[in-house]
């Protein structure tokens, strides 16, 4: 398995506008992508984003990247981000 943690970069002011899009994005990965275990949007107390994401397999993955309804929700962050994200990436270590 592996695990994807992306730091969201938001503009202050702009967390409202930010959720309708993260949020409407998280549900088409859901409903579309069989090799996600999960992938969903938190925010810390101090307001903080980050998106945890569970991926099967490398081409889970890469589905996930390669996905129409992603490109597709790139015009929607347009203007409320602060940065690109902060991705880190991990492999699930399974006990055997």
């Amino acid at each position: 398995m592996i695990a994807v943690i992306a730091k969201m970069n938001v503009k202050q002011g702009s967390e409202p506008k930010f959720e309708k899009s993260m949020l409407a994005l998280v549900s088409k990965v859901n409903k579309n992508e069989p090799g996600v275990i999960f992938y969903g949007l938190c925010r810390d107390s101090g307001g903080n984003y980050l998106v945890m994401e569970l991926y099967e397999d490398e081409a889970a993955v890469q589905h996930h990247v390669n996905s129409d309804h992603l490109k597709a929700a790139g015009p929607s962050f347009k203007g409320i981000m602060a940065g690109p994200p902060e991705i880190q990436r991990y492999e699930v270590l399974e006990q055997k």
